[in-house]
């Protein structure tokens, strides 16, 4: 992918991230997808780890397809914490993806 293109897919895959609204969860594949790259969830993940680390961007709204945390610790719990204030709840480390997903 060029430069170009690269910085295009973040574009993209930071307005539907923006969006995501609060007690709600997407999976990479969705925010992929939503972004305009289906079956690009690997491509959502490489965007959202260059985020500098004070954005304001909602980027824990964002989990694995089984409705896990995949950042390693210490992000796990700072996803995890953030995910709970908006009253996102786990139940044996997932996500109740019927529940919380968000489907625009």
């Amino acid at each position: 992918m060029s430069e170009e293109q690269t910085n295009n897919a973040l574009a993209r895959i930071c307005r539907v991230l923006a969006s995501i609204p609060s007690g709600y969860v997407v999976t990479y594949g969705d925010l992929a997808e939503m972004a305009g790259f289906p079956r690009a969830a690997r491509l959502a993940g490489q965007q959202l780890r260059k985020l500098p680390k004070d954005t304001n961007l909602p980027w824990h709204r964002v989990i694995n397809a089984q409705g896990r945390i995949s950042l390693p610790e210490p992000g796990a719990s700072r996803q995890r914490e953030r995910l709970q204030k908006e009253g996102v709840s786990f139940l044996k480390g997932r996500v109740d993806m019927a529940r919380y997903r968000w489907k625009p």
